[in-house]
């Protein structure tokens, strides 16, 4: 681990400067899903604890860098106040004399919100000069907004540059839970990755290849690979100029001894709706006015069998259509195989992605997962190899 911690790090009497990710629902002025807010309270409260005063930087919506009434963070006061259980101040900018005055009056045992830091259009152009107006603020940097960590923003790099800087306890906790996932896991590593589209996920599929022994390919993308393969996909979504490319990566993954599993079977239906007909038929029997929409029971009876064998899986995506039932089925009972070894100890299980979330969620298994990441683009770059600014900027 290259990055301190908040046990690393003297807090007493300091001012620290937390980046956090707020991006939640609001309706009429209420938050409606305080699952983010929920996250970061014990970074909030052992700095408290330890004799700091968090002073939080957090974005929300797309502004623009212009000051948009309606993404102000002031509703948020409410559901921060409740999650923390301490008095939560605001003040109406995150930066200049306004910013600095609420910072002195902040009393111990309280939290101070800044504006949302996208209002100025040098946060997401990681102008030094706003980054210094951040670090005025304070005197030791926290990063605790993963989901934001993919972004050199003045909020999320800059300023990690200018001040002592540290991970919260949900950076700490995702990157913990991410190295043991692909930087050193336990073997055999199996990913499985859903979704749309092959073209979507190159990055992705070409990084997984090359560490883990076995990816299983689901989702819209699987309909590509079959295709790629010579078979009919009949009305699936497929993206037909993709498949010299997913024929490819069949080659990379061969040549890098990964095991790709992809449907053998798959539920077809002539319409996307909940009460069409649906039937079961092999892979490449696929009816030519007929659309894929999930794998079928003999597909899932393999995938449970991988990971039965495996020590370590990472998800992202479903493996059908799983909004509507019942073309749910593979996802949920995959997810309700992975969530049983994990509840016994013989498989560390981390999920990412706002579908694997939802999904985890829809098949009542999210908690037993060993971590399911609440982030976007940062869990999906960190799965494609790539490296994140803001964590790379706490690197000691």
């Amino acid at each position: 681990m290259g990055w301190n911690t908040l046990d690393d790090i003297e807090l007493v009497g300091k001012r620290v400067l937390v980046r956090v990710d707020i991006n939640v629902p609001v309706e009429n002025g209420q938050v409606t899903d305080n699952t983010r807010i929920r996250r970061l309270t014990p970074t909030v409260t052992d700095i408290i604890a330890k004799g700091g005063r968090p002073i939080l930087l957090a974005h929300f919506g797309r502004p623009k860098g212009q000051h948009v009434p309606e993404m102000s963070l002031l509703p948020l006061v409410p559901a921060l106040q409740a999650a923390f259980g301490v008095p939560v101040a605001f003040c109406a900018d995150s930066r200049g004399p306004a910013a600095l005055a609420a910072v002195d009056a902040l009393p111990e045992g309280s939290v101070l919100l800044l504006e949302n830091t996208r209002f100025h259009p040098g946060e997401e152009k990681n102008d030094p000069d706003l980054a210094a107006e951040f670090a005025a603020l304070g005197d030791i940097y926290c990063n605790d907004a993963f989901s934001a960590a993919h972004r050199a923003h003045a909020s999320t790099e800059g300023v990690a540059r200018l001040l002592p800087a540290c991970a919260g306890r949900l950076m700490q906790a995702e990157m913990t839970a991410l190295e043991a996932a692909l930087g050193t896991p336990k073997r055999p590593v199996v990913a499985v990755v859903g979704g749309a589209k092959v073209s979507t996920k190159l990055d992705l599929l070409g990084n997984l290849v090359e560490k883990v022994d076995h990816l299983i390919i689901g989702g819209g993308m699987a309909n590509t690979f079959l295709a790629a393969q010579g078979l009919d996909v009949g009305k699936s979504l497929c993206e037909h100029d993709m498949t010299t490319t997913a024929a490819e990566i069949l080659t990379k993954a061969r040549d890098a001894g990964c095991a790709i599993l992809l449907p053998s079977d798959i539920v077809v239906a002539s319409e996307f709706r909940s009460d069409a007909d649906s039937t079961i038929v092999p892979a490449d029997q696929c009816p030519p006015d007929a659309m894929i929409l999930d794998a079928g029971p003999e597909t899932v009876a393999r995938i449970a069998a991988v990971f039965t064998g495996a020590k370590t899986l990472i998800w992202n995506g479903p493996l059908g259509a799983f909004e509507i039932a019942p073309f749910d089925a593979a996802t949920r009972a995959a997810a309700q195989k992975a969530a049983e070894l994990t509840r016994v100890g013989d498989l560390v299980s981390v999920a990412g992605g706002g579908d694997t979330v939802a999904a985890l969620n829809q098949a009542g298994v999210a908690g037993d997962f060993t971590y399911v990441s609440t982030a976007g683009g940062a869990f999906l770059e960190w799965m494609e190899g790539k490296a994140l600014p803001g964590v790379a900027a706490l690197n000691r």
